[in-house]
């Protein structure tokens, strides 16, 4: 075995106590961070000494402890055992079960510090959640780290998700925002929307608010944007074809599982998704994207906006909206898949299915109240909270508030809601 890798393994062996336990695989696998950063990770399955093969079902057996490791930076990323269940001798254990000493390891594990780049999120029995900050403020997208452990305080569940920045990517500012100065920005965010409620089957006009964060100088950053967390090229451009072309599109299988080698790992090759999409590439996905709406959708010449491509695992997403939108929450989506050799659309998904389950709800009932009177009985709960927003295009994270309201007003009745309600 590559002594590299033996180094990995009796590492973790000696660091979470697996004496009890035997190396069942191991692998490699890479990805690419909204950074461009191309980040390898070690991942091992050990089992307990007493099993001797897999579940029937190839689920891992209880007690399994599943353990990943960044190989650039040698920090542990995650820490899994099987159904809460350890058989670790002389691991990680919090003899006290009190929240400083689960902090304190934390930040040894990682290499954060505490109040400035997380905190505590909530806390149940045998669990701490925490949530990425920067100087005590949220982020987005927002980085996590959880915690559990048994009840002779063993850990049993340790995951770090997320990117906590260094301060060098931070642009620090003041908060300058309050609600008086965006009342006018508000009011634009006001949309009405039918919500459906599964529960009762029926579809809500509702007034509500379309989450928006506002920079210093009252910019304003969509959401959307920022739930992404990789690189992504802005194309926005209308789908339009002469003729269609005849005859089925062929779908082939994806390979999202990258065969990693170690020299590819501890020598950190870049990955090809970190690579830029050129400007040929660009025209080629276009002409592929065309190629197979005018094939597989030809009567919706028109109908689909790209809006955005982006590189995956060996493919080049594009990601599609429909040119006319309804007023429903959840709104058409399409993703077409084109292998980032040949440039051709080998495959794709359509939220269709998912949107014509409201069909067969209840129709809203008709609109009573207007725009401005939801406003006046929604204003006073309105939120607008600090957070660090991560800016693709100056690649800083940048201080802005986050313009959002958990409640909305029924169209129909006037009645204040809680959307969670729905």
């Amino acid at each position: 075995m590559d002594s590299r890798i033996q180094e990995l393994i009796d590492m973790t062996r000696i660091k979470f106590g697996l004496h009890n336990y035997y190396l069942q695989r191991h692998s490699f696998r890479r990805d690419v961070n909204f950074f461009n950063e191309t980040v390898y990770r070690f991942g091992m399955e050990w089992f307990p000494n007493q099993v001797t093969e897999q579940e029937a079902d190839d689920s891992n057996p209880e007690g399994t402890a599943s353990i990943e490791i960044n190989v650039q930076s040698r920090k542990f990323e995650s820490a899994i055992f099987v159904m809460g269940k350890t058989y670790a001798e002389e691991g990680i254990m919090f003899a006290n079960r009190n929240t400083e000493d689960i902090i304190k390891w934390v930040e040894d594990e990682t290499g954060l510090k505490y109040g400035e780049q997380f905190q505590i999120h909530k806390e149940e029995e045998g669990e701490v959640h925490f949530k990425e900050c920067i100087n005590g403020v949220a982020v987005s997208p927002s980085g996590s780290i959880e915690v559990n452990f048994d009840q002779e305080g063993k850990l049993t569940f340790f995951a770090v998700h997320g990117q906590f920045p260094s301060k060098e990517i931070v642009k620090e500012e003041t908060y300058l925002l309050s609600f008086e100065k965006l009342e006018h920005l508000t009011k634009e965010q006001l949309k009405l929307l039918e919500y459906p409620s599964f529960e009762q089957k029926k579809l809500f006009p509702v007034y509500a608010v379309e989450e928006v964060y506002v920079t210093n100088d009252q910019m304003t950053k969509t959401f959307e944007i920022f739930v992404d967390v990789r690189s992504y090229l802005q194309i926005d451009k209308a789908i339009y074809w002469d003729k269609p072309i005849n005859g089925l599109f062929d779908r082939k299988e994806l390979n999202w599982i990258e065969d990693v080698s170690a020299e590819q790992a501890f020598s950190c090759e870049t990955s090809p998704d970190s690579f830029p999409i050129s400007k040929m590439e660009q025209e080629k996905c276009v002409i592929a994207v065309s190629d197979f709406l005018r094939q597989e959708y030809l009567k919706d010449n028109g109908n689909w906006i790209l809006k955005t491509i982006h590189r995956d695992k060996g493919y080049i997403h594009a990601v599609l909206r429909g040119n006319k939108q309804d007023n429903r929450v959840f709104q058409r989506k399409l993703m077409i898949m084109i292998d980032a050799k040949s440039l051709q659309v080998v495959n794709y998904m359509d939220n269709k299915p998912m949107l014509e389950v409201f069909d067969q709800f209840q129709a809203p009932e008709k609109v009573t109240v207007n725009k401005e009177e939801a406003f006046e009985k929604m204003k006073e709960l309105f939120e607008l909270k600090p957070y660090y927003v991560y800016d693709f295009e100056q690649k800083q994270y940048v201080l802005c508030g986050k313009l959002d309201c958990d409640y909305g007003v029924n169209a129909s009745s006037g009645d204040v809601i809680a959307l969670d309600d729905l």
